[in-house]
């Protein structure tokens, strides 16, 4: 692979590192930084490469978790997350085993499922959203104020 090679992998990892901001080529770029320092040294290309994959694979297993800790702190909830606790109105009856119901929430309409088991609730009903399972709205029924 030669310094010129290790030289292009390491500034290429940190091009893509650059532009993504995802977390995702800056280990390897650290691999070919130890691989140009391999080759450096003298050592073979076989040494070259297998420092190359451990040190990146190392670098990715042990540092990955912290770094999207500390590089996300200040990531904010989607508008979704917002929507647990809040009510709907069912618009379709719910029923879990059938595989059936809907529910209308801040104007948008969802699939909705009970969240207890094999729960039904009828249409028209008011419900609280307890999670959100993909596209789904797990929703419990509330009583209305009379």
């Amino acid at each position: 692979m030669g310094l010129l090679g290790w030289l292009i992998a390491f500034v290429a990892f940190i091009g893509i590192e650059a532009a993504t901001m995802a977390l995702t080529t800056i280990w390897f770029a650290g691999g070919a930084l130890v691989g140009l320092l391999f080759c450096l040294l003298g050592a073979g290309i076989e040494a070259q490469l297998l420092a190359f994959v451990v040190v990146s694979f190392a670098l990715l297993i042990l540092t990955r978790p912290l770094a999207l800790r500390y590089v996300n702190q200040h990531t904010k909830k989607t508008n979704v997350e917002g929507l647990i606790g809040k009510q709907a109105r069912i618009t379709e009856a719910v029923d879990n085993e059938a595989g059936t119901g809907t529910a209308v929430l801040n104007g948008q309409e969802w699939t909705a499922r009970a969240a207890a088991g094999s729960g039904r609730i009828p249409a028209g009903a008011l419900v609280k959203v307890k999670e959100i399972r993909g596209v789904k709205l797990m929703v419990e029924a509330v009583k209305e104020a009379e």
